[in-house]
């Protein structure tokens, strides 16, 4: 029985998986988006989520347990530097997988794209739209009125002729 075992093991063995883990998670780290299937993303997930809650500290141990997870300094230091400035007031969620409707060629795997939720622009650009001002509607009639009374009157010929004249003098 499988009683409490929520841990996918991908078909794979430990180290093998391991590694996986290992490489695809720095690949995010610095990519900030991958495209995988499905079952590697929720598993990646499980892998990279509780790392990059430990960037939000940055100290020795920190670094030294997530280098041990990672094995790669290029991605910690990305990880320290870049990602846990943005992700600072999140308390979690960072990763996003977006299915792909299109399957794999060769087996048709579903496959998935997965990124750091604070690196989207398209959803970041969305939620600065809704903060808009509240505008009412009015009435075709009374908006031409209401723009004429706004404006300032405009100078007379006679009023922008005088400096011209004074000038030539």
């Amino acid at each position: 029985m499988r009683h409490n075992k929520k841990f996918n093991h991908l078909g794979r063995k430990s180290a093998h998986r391991k590694a996986m883990l290992s490489n695809m998670a720095a690949s995010l780290i610095l990519n900030k988006r991958i495209i995988t299937t499905v079952a590697k993303a929720k598993a990646l997930r499980m892998y990279v989520e509780p790392l990059i809650t430990r960037s939000k500290e940055d100290n020795t141990a920190n670094r030294r347990l997530v280098f041990s997870y990672l094995q790669n300094k290029y991605a910690v230091t990305e990880l320290f530097r870049e990602v846990s400035t943005k992700i600072a007031e999140r308390p979690g969620g960072y990763t996003r997988i977006i299915r792909m409707p299109n399957l794999r060629a060769g087996d048709a795997a579903d496959m998935c794209l997965m990124e750091l939720v604070d690196y989207n622009d398209v959803y970041v650009n969305e939620g600065k739209k809704v903060a808009k001002t509240k505008t009412t509607r009015r009435s075709k009639k009374s908006a031409p009125k209401a723009e004429a009374a706004v404006e300032a009157p405009a100078e007379t010929p006679a009023e922008t002729a005088a400096p011209a004249e004074e000038v030539k003098e």
